[in-house]
């Protein structure tokens, strides 16, 4: 059973200035959300550095440095990335990991290879990046939700064992 999402981020804050560490974000289909559940904990900035909300191609590869013609080979919800989300919000940040998401959130905007719940999630810190595929159910609003959920559980996974 996952942990309710305050107490999931209140680790995740304790693990962090522990190791006097800190997380960025760079989010497409959750438009900030993960970054605002961040800060709606006080002293988040002990271990919040800064948050990227890229939901256009353009901004992907402006502020992330994501190569646009990885962006057309693979689309913008993709392993690849999601991969390079990950890897550029740290370039581009003085954070110690990265929390990137790319998605299809709906209700519309869906396709049969990618449909509406799909969901790439990319953590990285300076030495290792993870990326994991997933497929919600649900309205936007759920689909986002448990985007962030799964975002900061995978974050704090990788924080945790390294």
């Amino acid at each position: 059973m996952t942990k309710p999402i305050v107490e999931l981020i209140t680790d995740l804050a304790v693990s962090l200035m522990d190791a006097k560490q800190k997380v960025c974000t760079a989010e497409s289909c959750t438009g900030g959300l993960i970054a605002k559940s961040f800060t709606d904990l006080a002293g988040s900035s002990a271990w919040f550095e800064r948050g990227f909300v890229t939901y256009s191609n353009e901004s992907k590869a402006e502020m992330l440095g994501v190569s646009e013609s990885v962006i057309e080979q693979y689309g913008a919800v993709s392993e690849s990335v999601a991969t390079a989300m990950a890897v550029g919000a740290l370039s581009h940040s003085h954070a110690d990991y990265s929390i990137a998401v790319t998605g299809v959130a709906g209700p519309g905007g869906g396709s049969d290879e990618k449909p509406v719940g799909t969901v790439w999630i990319g953590v990285a810190s300076k030495t290792q990046t993870r990326t994991q595929k997933f497929l919600f159910g649900g309205d936007r609003e759920t689909i986002r939700l448990m985007t962030m959920q799964s975002a900061i559980e995978q974050v704090f996974t990788l924080v945790n064992t390294q």
